[in-house]
């Protein structure tokens, strides 16, 4: 299994990609040839068959095997209006931008996959002592995508205020990550052999008085620990881009434009907005002092260089034919994304070329440590954000590494985060509202190297 970003993560054996996934142990091993058979085979015997067709599109698009995925999407839609368990939250943002449509997949797949317990842990009492217990909770406590975010976040508090808890079920990789992690938190509790139930004993037995959850539905996520409802506060954060659905979460913490206020009735949640951005950042991320030249990274020596390191399983049919349409339009210009699977790299080539693109003019990136994605991200001149589901950590890692972003302002919380970086660092001229507004921004002359000036 690997995560979803453009730079390396140690193997794990202990989580699936998405829940839907968990149908077929080919997904688990990012073999989403044979999930998708094996997707095939079990709607063939049920076409109501629990999550299977969430399964299906979910291995086809990491493929970008886009055939019949519309088809596919409106079934999905269909049932999910219907009440019925067809996707995995998680997987169905990439594909759904409908809020109305998200809040249901949650709601149908919490209340299957993740019931309220009938004893809540925390009845009322009211704790004696002096500081705040804040409990940061996920699976994520090694080198991963959200600790190179909220690292920081841990770091700075204070302690003179609050007393902070981590509390990780996942795996310890000893990594200078995870000693990091385990020294930012007043607290560390490795609680990787524990059940979900001895999990929330723990949080009630150290009187937390807010629980907050950084995993969302995210692989390996264990929600259920929520469910016991130890603490008087239950918070979702950072990990997962939606609404949980679930009755046992009591706040969301999210900006105004990701959630902005007249959406706030779409989410279970109540939403706790912060004044400039909901995605924290560590300022202590390090570029590597490695010079990157076009030429070790498989990139022609001249012409613009567009970018996009999202998975995937991100870029859907509208978005690359934009894409196509730019580099069309763009002399002597490549487009430089991430290779997540052989099968994904030739479909998509395959599919540039029945634009009219030569399939070479797709250049493909391999997996790298951090500090070296950071430093050979200068050779990209401008990235190209997705939708529905668009850059996250993608999205900041580039800004931090000096390049822009051009970004379309999507109608869910998965597709608005760029955005929100965009906005709250002063480039909204960086948002558009359209795809044809989208296409113009990134193929302006003018603009572009005006951009590359100021990031220099």
């Amino acid at each position: 299994f690997k995560q979803k970003t453009a730079y390396e993560i140690p193997k794990r054996d202990w989580s699936s990609d998405v829940c839907s996934s968990d149908l077929s142990r080919y997904s688990r091993l990012a073999r989403h040839a044979e999930a998708a058979r094996d997707a095939e085979t079990l709607l063939a015997l049920d076409p109501a068959y629990p999550y299977a067709l969430g399964l299906l599109m979910h291995s086809r698009l990491h493929q970008c095997d886009w055939h019949d995925v519309e088809n596919i999407r409106a079934r999905i839609a269909e049932a999910v209006g219907a009440g019925a368990r067809a996707a995995h939250p998680f997987g169905h943002l990439v594909y759904s931008d409908t809020l109305a449509e998200q809040a249901a997949c949650a709601r149908i797949y919490a209340a299957d996959q993740h019931k309220p317990q009938a004893a809540p842990l925390y009845r009322g009492e009211r704790y004696g002592h002096d500081k705040i217990r804040v409990a940061y909770i996920t699976g994520d406590y090694f080198t991963h995508a959200v600790p190179f975010l909220i690292a920081g976040v841990f770091e700075a508090h204070d302690r003179a205020r609050f007393e902070t808890f981590g509390v990780s079920y996942g795996p310890n990789d000893r990594s200078p990550m995870r000693a990091r992690l385990e020294k930012g938190v007043t607290h560390f509790h490795d609680l990787a052999s524990a059940s979900d139930a001895q999990i929330a004993a723990k949080l009630r037995e150290w009187e937390i008085d807010i629980a907050i959850d950084l995993k969302g539905y995210t692989g390996g996520a264990r929600p259920g620990i929520f469910g016991y409802r130890a603490a008087p506060v239950q918070v979702e954060y950072l990990g997962y881009p939606g609404g949980m659905g679930a009755p046992y979460f009591d706040y969301m913490i999210a900006d105004a434009t990701v959630v902005p206020l007249e959406q706030r009735e779409s989410y279970a949640e109540q939403i706790v907005y912060l004044p400039h951005m909901y995605q924290c950042n560590d300022a202590n991320r390090r570029i590597a002092a490695r010079p990157f030249l076009r030429s070790d990274l498989g990139l022609p020596e001249t012409g613009f260089v567009f970018c996009c390191f999202n998975g995937s399983q991100k870029i859907l049919p509208e978005t690359f034919g934009v894409w196509m349409r730019i580099l069309n339009k763009t002399p002597q210009s490549v487009l430089w994304l991430l290779e997540e699977h052989p099968a994904a790299a030739a479909n998509l080539r395959r599919e540039a070329e029945a634009r009219g693109i030569a399939g070479e003019r797709l250049v493909f990136a391999k997996r790298v440590p951090l500090e070296e994605h950071l430093a050979r991200l200068a050779n990209a001149d401008l990235v190209l954000d997705t939708l529905p589901y668009g850059a996250h950590t993608t999205a900041s890692d580039a800004l931090w590494a000096g390049v822009p972003i051009v970004t379309r302002l999507g109608k869910t919380f998965a597709g608005r985060v760029a955005a929100s970086l965009l906005t709250a660092i002063g480039l909204p001229e960086l948002i558009a509202e359209s795809p044809d507004a989208y296409e113009a921004l990134a193929r302006s002359e003018e603009h572009t190297s005006e951009l590359q000036s100021r990031f220099g």
